[in-house]
């Protein structure tokens, strides 16, 4: 589990729950950096003004915005004068039912862990409290230099905080559905849910993995051990345009059900293997250390 990344208190009406926030999720993609293909040597960004053309040292790098054709130029001592909120306090503003959150404003999870003993009781009892009351928590809180909204919800046994887009961050979707006057028949629904059942008998989420990132690494092996590449995977072809829907949902049912016959795994064979195969890219060392950004 990585270290905390943030120290602060849970704030709900009176009650507040000391916690530190630990980030949720860890990418598994390989680093790829910009080389020279006749040598390898590794590409940098100069940081290079383009109005005076000097090589610009990091302390000396400021914020800009333009707005209305002009620029602004704003220094760390500015930033600092915004009204951010407390960094220390995630700020409960309202609990609501969970389904009323679109998961389309969803960004960023990081668990929250009691930061001591002490906090224990007040943790559990903001969770249970959740839990069962099937609602979520909508809170403020400033991460780094940048105020978010977020959702505190449950997962599992214990308490995550979700980033969420603010709602004007959210495009309106008008004009890309299409018309209303396209219809759809119910045998079509009927079969094209019987085609949804096919499809999701025994699915197990746990036992996918990424073969791109499998492909790559192996790919990147080929190279440093001096051997020929891989053989390229076939993927299947695009449908072409569908005239008889009828027809080719049956077709995909009937593909489906054949799938479907073969002898099901044991149970959480494929979870192992699956985990065991996503453990495997353990080429970051030989493929350089990871680009810093910004």
């Amino acid at each position: 589990m990585p270290r905390s990344m943030w120290k602060g208190a849970i704030g709900f009406g009176l009650v507040s729950v000391p916690v530190q926030l630990v980030p949720a999720i860890q990418g598994h993609g390989l680093a790829l950096h910009e080389v020279h293909d006749r040598d390898g040597g590794r590409i940098h960004r100069d940081r290079v003004c383009e109005v005076c053309g000097e090589v610009v040292p990091y302390e000396r790098i400021a914020r800009g915005a333009d707005q209305d054709g002009q620029r602004a130029v704003l220094t760390e001592t500015d930033m600092a004068q915004l009204p951010l909120p407390s960094k220390k306090l995630i700020d409960v503003l309202a609990f609501i039912d969970a389904d009323e959150i679109d998961p389309i404003q969803l960004d960023k999870p990081y668990y929250l862990q009691p930061e001591t003993a002490a906090a224990n009781k007040a943790y559990v009892l903001l969770r249970d409290t959740l839990k069962q009351a099937g609602r979520v928590g909508v809170t403020k809180v400033a991460l780094r230099t940048k105020e978010s909204l977020a959702v505190l919800r449950v997962h599992d046994d214990v308490l995550v905080l979700q980033t969420m887009l603010w709602p004007d961050e959210v495009r309106d979707a008008a004009g890309l559905a299409p018309p209303e006057s396209v219809t759809v028949r119910p045998q079509e629904i009927q079969m094209a849910a019987s085609l949804m059942d096919k499809l999701s008998e025994r699915f197990d989420l746990d036992a996918l993995k990424d073969d791109y990132q499998q492909a790559l690494h192996d790919l990147i092996m080929s190279k440093i051990e001096d051997r020929p590449a891989p053989a390229r995977a076939e993927t299947a072809p695009a449908p072409a345009n569908v005239v008889d829907l009828m027809a080719a949902l049956q077709a995909s049912i009937d593909h489906a059900g054949q799938a479907t016959t073969e002898p099901a795994p044991p149970k959480g064979s494929a979870t192992k293997e699956a985990k065991r195969t996503t453990k495997k890219p353990a080429a970051k060392k030989t493929a350089g250390k990871k680009q810093r950004t910004g």
